[in-house]
């Protein structure tokens, strides 16, 4: 599960809302040992005041999905991680955490990540494979 998560490109991330209302994205991340980083980068956004992070400081309970398909359903699989989200406020782990994203993403290299960063740490990790 753990390496599938990390060759996994993209997440869907859900968090709760107001009222216990679901809300789900998708986030790029990395995952260096029992953490998994996202960060807000500059792709184009309705506002700056991002639901998810809102969500994260109201309660930090988290879940992202990563998973494959393909016709042959014998190769499906899923990864759950159920994790804490915090913001990241210390200046070495934000650093590393962005240097991880760089490391996964091209795109990241020509325009680093300068908004918030989010470090979730893996409190459970579940997973399904058709094979």
């Amino acid at each position: 599960m753990r390496a599938r998560l990390a060759l996994a490109q993209v997440a869907r991330m859900a968090t709760i809302g107001p009222g216990g209302q679901p809300h789900v994205v998708p986030v790029c991340f990395a995952l260096e040992g029992g953490i998994v980083y996202f960060a807000v980068d500059a792709k184009p956004k309705r506002t700056t005041d991002l639901k998810r992070l809102r969500n994260i400081e109201s309660n930090p309970a988290v879940s992202m999905l990563v998973d494959h398909y393909e016709q042959d359903w014998s190769r499906l699989w899923w990864v759950r991680v159920d994790g804490t989200a915090r913001f990241v406020v210390d200046e070495v782990e934000r650093r590393r955490a962005i240097e991880l994203l760089m490391g996964r993403y091209p795109q990241y290299r020509r325009m680093p990540p300068e908004g918030t960063v989010v470090a979730i740490s893996v409190d459970r990790l579940t997973g399904w494979t058709g094979s």
